[in-house]
């Protein structure tokens, strides 16, 4: 295990690319009112939202999770068919697929509002808007991201209060675990696995790195920049510590984490020696919402069990 931040080197620059990971500017992050009922949402677009609505549509998992975290499920008229967390949503109307929404369902249900996302953004939000609904679009990059668009979720619902409640209990989660990993002197080199074939992992730029830096890890890809397909010789050589394999859904959820543990090529590394290896519910990092502090917890948990008891 390093006893430092290691300095990677694999033939493509041996560097470390510090990544910096805060509030994003407006056109990334939504905004507060510019003025009254006026937002800008994360994809840069104004919106315009006079009156607190009173019935949603979320074309989106993580909007979903944010609209019942605010206490707003009984405002939630239709939701997509891959909406299943909190148990309420997966009762509510389905309105087609994630990238898939059927127009003609969210038209019938007539919502005062509708929340997109950035998939959305070239087709399904200009027809939505084009028939005179309101969409608002949340797109975050990282936690600050989720935390402010729920706030403004908050201030458009009239749900401000609840909101900033929210918030405030996901942000002492989150203190309580980068209290104890800002100044560690180990930090162990960590991959992570979003599918085994080909193998995907994740650079910076994206949640599930700022996950790893905040639970006390470094992230072995940080010098390569959101989802990319990596080659097995460069895991071995950059010998992980860790290794974390998402699992998803249906007979393949387990495969990565499966494959991770039997691949006879990955015997080398550091985290097949000493059986450090570990399975996270690919929901918890995919959804850019509430759960994402849960992810953290459990990343914190695998990386550093000697500070952190099991979520």
């Amino acid at each position: 295990m390093s006893k430092h931040r290691r300095i990677l080197g694999n033939g493509v620059g041996g560097f470390v690319v510090l990544v910096v990971v805060g509030f994003v500017l407006v056109g990334c992050s939504p905004s507060e009112p510019t003025s009254a009922g006026a937002f800008v949402d994360d994809l840069g677009r104004p919106v315009s939202i006079e009156e607190v609505p009173q019935t949603i549509v979320s074309l989106a998992p993580s909007n979903t999770e944010i609209l019942f975290a605010l206490g707003l499920g009984d405002k939630v008229v239709g939701v997509t068919k891959h909406c299943d967390y909190p148990q309420e949503a997966s009762e509510k109307q389905k309105i087609g697929g994630y990238s898939t929404p059927d127009l003609e369902k969210i038209v019938a249900l007539q919502p005062d509002l509708i929340l997109a996302s950035s998939i959305h953004e070239k087709e399904v939000i200009p027809s939505l808007e084009e028939m005179g609904f309101t969409v608002f679009a949340l797109e975050p990059g990282n936690l600050a991201g989720i935390m402010k668009g729920m706030r403004v979720i908050g201030v458009i619902t009239g749900r401000e209060e609840k909101a900033d409640e929210a918030i405030a209990g996901m942000e002492g989660r989150v203190s309580a675990i980068t209290d104890e990993t800002e100044n560690l002197e180990t930090v162990p080199g960590v991959l992570y696995i979003t599918w085994h074939d080909p193998l995907w992992s994740v650079g910076s730029g994206n949640i599930i790195h700022e996950l790893i830096d905040k639970a006390g890890g470094m992230n072995i890809f940080q010098d390569i920049t959101g989802h990319k397909v990596v080659s097995l010789e460069a895991v071995i050589l950059r010998n992980p510590d860790v290794i974390i394999a998402c699992s998803g859904h249906g007979e393949a959820k387990d495969k990565p984490f499966q494959w991770v543990r039997e691949e006879s090529r990955l015997g080398v590394i550091e985290a097949r020696k000493n059986s450090r290896i570990y399975e996270v519910d690919a929901d918890l990092v995919n959804r850019a919402g509430p759960r994402a502090v849960d992810a953290l917890e459990w990343f914190a948990y695998f990386i550093h069990p000697e500070l952190f008891d099991r979520p």
